[in-house]
């Protein structure tokens, strides 16, 4: 025989169900929050002794890196820039291109051609990065080189590196940051509510001023999320850098082989001891702290740009100042209380 349905058991149920998942959801939160300041306790702590011992100027604004000479030398200025450099051009290459492309994708390819183009791009970011490394090895790199040789020719000044210099890595990364820009911009511009692109076209504007005008300002949030991921994806890269830039310390000039924060710490973190060690730490410590700046600026510059954040902080200056002057206020109504 069926047992009756109890409401309240139900009811019993349900909470016991929603209060594990909150505990399961608060757990998963406290560990990410530990992993993130795990992470940078251990930079800090394996970063700062280094610069104790050879100086904070020393490290990040000295041209030389010698760390195995009879006088080590450990200055990062030149890598730090030709990361700031190669990051800053492969975003100047690859957003563009990636942006247009979700545009093509989310709103103006045919859903047949569409079909073949995501898939691709889809594949594009399951590459492992040492694939990217060996094609540009076989293929960038002997035509960067035949471009230097006709641009040099008879120079008795530059020093010739095989292809393997900053415009090979430039155009690398670029190419591995676009499916992360692609897919992320066009699920934004996917989430644009459709009775925007309706009242655009309603109000006489084409496809082409709807898509700029209305559809991108409105996925901007999703856009810049895609570009944040890119910066980090560029930054973070090793492998096919290392295997492309000719991993040498020089200004970082387009036909200069040079070296990246990340390729100066995986090219010689194998053989390194001692201070050596400690200072590939403490570039690892300023590498991280580059990319939380660049995170913190592109949020902060996101919020600037988004008219419900300025109307959230417009709403709580009204509410501070509102709340000053009211216990002025109410001292002034006793008052006028008691001399009635």
């Amino acid at each position: 025989m069926n047992e009756p349905l109890s409401i309240i058991h139900g009811k019993h149920a349900k909470s016991a169900v929603e209060k594990t998942a909150k505990v399961i959801f608060t757990v998963c939160a406290f560990f990410a929050i530990l992993a993130v300041f795990s992470i940078t306790l251990y930079m800090i702590v394996n970063g700062t002794p280094a610069i104790f011992q050879v100086g904070l100027g020393e490290i990040l604004f000295g041209t030389v890196w010698e760390p195995t000479a009879e006088e080590p030398a450990f200055g990062i200025l030149f890598i730090i820039l030709t990361s700031i450099v190669g990051t800053f051009l492969a975003i100047l290459i690859g957003v563009p291109i990636g942006v247009l492309t979700a545009v093509f994708l989310a709103e103006v390819a045919p859903k047949k051609l569409a079909a073949i183009v995501k898939p691709a791009v889809e594949l594009l970011a399951g590459i492992p990065s040492v694939i990217y490394g060996l094609l540009g090895i076989m293929i960038l790199n002997p035509l960067m080189y035949k471009l230097e040789l006709a641009i040099f020719k008879g120079s008795e000044t530059h020093q010739f590196t095989g292809g393997a210099n900053l415009i090979s890595a430039v155009i690398v990364l670029a190419i591995m940051i676009l499916p992360t820009v692609i897919n992320i911009s066009e699920s934004a511009l996917k989430a644009v509510p459709p009775q925007y692109k309706s009242a655009s076209l309603a109000l006489g504007a084409s496809h082409i001023q709807t898509i700029f005008k209305v559809m991108i300002p409105a996925a901007k949030s999703g856009i810049v999320t895609a570009i944040v991921l890119g910066v980090g994806r560029a930054i973070g890269e090793a492998m096919a850098i290392t295997l492309v830039s000719g991993s040498s310390v020089n200004f970082p000039l387009p036909f200069n082989s040079v070296r990246f924060l990340t390729t100066a710490i995986v090219s010689e973190m194998g053989y390194a001891s001692g201070l050596h060690r400690q200072v590939l730490f403490t570039i690892g410590l300023v590498l991280f702290a580059f990319i939380m700046v660049i995170n913190v600026c592109l949020t902060n510059i996101l919020k600037s740009g988004d008219p419900e954040a300025q109307e959230k902080k417009r709403a709580a200056k009204l509410a501070k100042e509102a709340a000053k002057h009211a216990p002025e206020k109410s001292e002034a109504e006793r008052k006028e209380a008691v001399s009635l």
